[in-house]
Formats: structure tokens, sequence, C-alpha cells
């Protein structure tokens, strides 16, 4: 399993890209998914809302268990994978892709976010 160079990362397994124009896209990482086996439900923030670092803004079911979705940056909603939404496993098949889950227009940054060795190293992955 490859962490994506480019990526930062969460201690609950949220991966987050770099910000452009202020938005930030947010995931879960592979890791993650497949510690959660077959995800078969998503429920995204919603666009408008505001998020905060390390609050609870979601959930992911799978048919092993329920995880909430924590937010890696404060910031607005500004969009929301409907993709993933009709269909949850693409978590699975492509977290880093087509799974990605929302997007924030970031207002604040947590300093504590990984590099992909650092995340390497703190998942054992």
């Amino acid at each position: 399993m490859s962490n994506p160079q480019q990526l930062r990362y969460s201690k609950e397994h949220e991966w987050l890209s770099a910000v452009e124009d202020g938005v930030a896209t947010i995931g879960i990482t592979e890791y993650a998914a497949n510690a959660l086996g077959d995800v078969v439900y998503a429920q995204l923030p919603e666009v408008g809302e505001t998020v905060t670092a390390g609050e609870t803004c979601g959930e992911l079911e799978s048919t092993k268990s329920v995880s909430d979705l924590y937010s890696p940056v404060t910031g607005e909603v500004t969009a929301a994978n409907q993709d993933v939404v009709d269909d949850p496993s693409l978590v699975n098949s492509a977290p880093f892709e087509g799974g990605w889950l929302f997007k924030v227009r970031v207002t604040d940054e947590p300093a504590d976010l990984l590099s992909a060795d650092e995340y390497t190293a703190f998942s054992g992955n």
C-alpha cells in the first residue's frame, strides 16, 4: 500500500490534498478503507456546512462497522462527492481518486498533519 507523497494525513486516517484557490479535497486513506471493509453507506457533510478540524462531520458504514468521519481542517464545505453517496464502494476501490469524500474552503489547518512518510510510520503501512 502506498500513500501518495503529495497528500497530507491526519491521525484519524483522512487525507488532504494541497490547498488550491483556498480549497482542499478530503478522503480516507487506503489503510482506513481496508480496515473498514466493504463500505455500503456514506453520510457526508453538506455543501455550505462548516466543519471543524478533529470533529465528526459524517459517517461511513461498512459490512463490519460504522465509523465516524473527521475533518482534518476547519472550513466551509464546497462540494460533497455524490458518486460516493450513490456508490460507496468507491471508497474501497479508489480511496485516493474517485473515492474522495468532500471539498473544503480551508480557514484553519492544524500543524499536526502528517507527511506520507510520517503517516506510513504512524499507521504501520
